[in-house]
């Protein structure tokens, strides 16, 4: 198995910091348990860059030409293998050796679907998303639709200046790209993947139940009105030991109390106090005295299914723990010898890659709200993914919003791993 070649730096400048990601990935290149050609490249960039971005894509796709495909975007904060860039300007890039007639780039100016007749069906993509677009949940449910399996993972661009994405599709199977230079503001981008590309992806939940489990009996657009059958203020207030008489108690417990969803008919909890993979996780943002309701950030409809919640770094923990076991699992042979799985654990294990390892890279898009401060220390979040996962290539970002399945996400983290 051949290992995607990746690299992250951090400098001021960032025609330093693509130097130095540079001089890695022509080192990995040159390696042979590495690909040597890969075509689809990744880029993820603080929002420090994104002013700057154009300039970066341009530089980037000009000293690494074999890579005639780009897409990514922008976090306030970055990752790759065991490291975490919050606050600081910082670039990471992944060369992926997909075959080319197995992928597509989209965005806006060359939609998925340009290339129909050609050969190409999409079974799943990766999707990079703007939060400000209109109506952004039709058009990722739309996307899903798109996909053989219904299946997107991603996030949405989080940036405290500029919004970019990065989406170039240079290999000739792209009508539409024009003279578009590869960089978006808006709308969706990404690539999408055909069958024959083999992945894993799971969703790691970030928050833990308060109270047990309740359907919406009645609801009014976002507000939540009676829970099986109770009124949902009363229900809230009696969960979270919260007195309207005390107001200053009140805010503070009510700001750390959300409200995870799932569709009608759904289970909220995988199990007793863990929420299952298809729960979205809601801010309150409001009280409704006179109907005894709960105002959240979701459009809600009777018969959806419900539970209070807080964040919680230890459930957070355990479950990315058990989502990169899952993924292992699928991946790694079922007899190992003892060479190998020393070759594994070795420090030096990319550079010396065991012909046992099926893993080849890993993308890895993690709430804002996550990373090593809410894990308990700098690049703890990453760091769980490596000692879990293994020492392999990966790149990703912390997101405005996670994309899983056909859903937008929060508090949540979405590691998908090539094979």
């Amino acid at each position: 198995m051949k290992l995607f070649p990746f690299a992250h730096a951090t400098h001021p400048q960032w025609p330093m910091a693509a130097g130095l990601v540079l001089a890695q990935l022509r080192a990995q290149l040159a390696l042979p348990g590495y690909a040597a050609s890969p075509t689809l490249g990744l880029l993820y960039i603080t929002d420090h860059y994104a002013p700057y971005a154009q300039d970066i894509l341009d530089h980037v796709s000009a000293e690494l030409p074999e890579v005639t495909d780009w897409c990514g975007t922008v976090g306030v904060g970055i990752a790759s293998s065991n490291v975490e860039y919050f606050d600081e300007p910082a670039l990471a890039v992944m060369l992926c050796a997909v075959p080319p007639h197995q992928y597509r780039v989209f965005s806006g100016v060359a939609p998925l679907g340009a290339g129909e007749g050609m050969g190409f069906e999409p079974h799943t993509a990766l999707v990079h998303a703007d939060a400000a677009t209109p109506d952004l949940g039709e058009l990722i449910a739309e996307m899903a639709d798109r996909t053989a399996t219904g299946y997107l993972f991603g996030g949405l661009a989080a940036s405290r200046q500029q919004a970019v994405q990065f989406a170039v599709g240079g290999n000739g199977n792209i009508k539409g790209q024009g003279k578009a230079g590869g960089v978006f503001r808006g709308g969706l981008s990404g690539v999408a993947f055909g069958e024959g590309v083999k992945l894993v992806s799971r969703v790691t939940q970030g928050c833990q139940p308060t109270g047990r489990e309740r359907e919406v009996t009645s609801a009014e657009g976002n507000v939540l009105l009676t829970l099986d059958g109770e009124p949902a203020l009363d229900v809230l207030l009696d969960e979270a030991g919260i007195s309207l008489d005390r107001p200053q108690a009140a805010m503070s417990a009510l700001r750390a109390t959300l409200v995870g969803l799932s569709a009608p008919g759904d289970d909220v909890m995988a199990r007793a106090g863990t929420f299952g993979t298809d729960v979205e996780v809601r801010h309150i943002i409001g009280l409704d005295p006179g109907r005894r309701g709960v105002a959240v950030a979701s459009q809600v409809e009777k018969g959806m299914r419900m539970a209070f919640c807080h964040r919680n770094a230890q459930a957070a923990r355990a479950d990315l723990m058990r989502i990169c076991a899952e993924i292992r699992e699928e991946f790694e042979p079922e007899e190992m010898s003892l060479h190998a799985a020393a070759a594994m654990a070795a420090p030096d294990a990319l550079s010396s890659p065991s012909p046992d390892r099926r893993i080849a890279g890993a993308i890895y898009v993690s709430c804002a709200g996550r990373g090593g401060p809410h894990f308990g220390g700098p690049s703890a979040e990453l760091q769980i993914v490596r000692r879990a996962l293994g020492d392999v290539p990966l790149v990703g970002f912390f997101a405005g919003g996670e994309i899983a399945r056909h859903h937008v996400y929060g508090y949540t983290g979405v590691l998908t791993v090539f094979g």
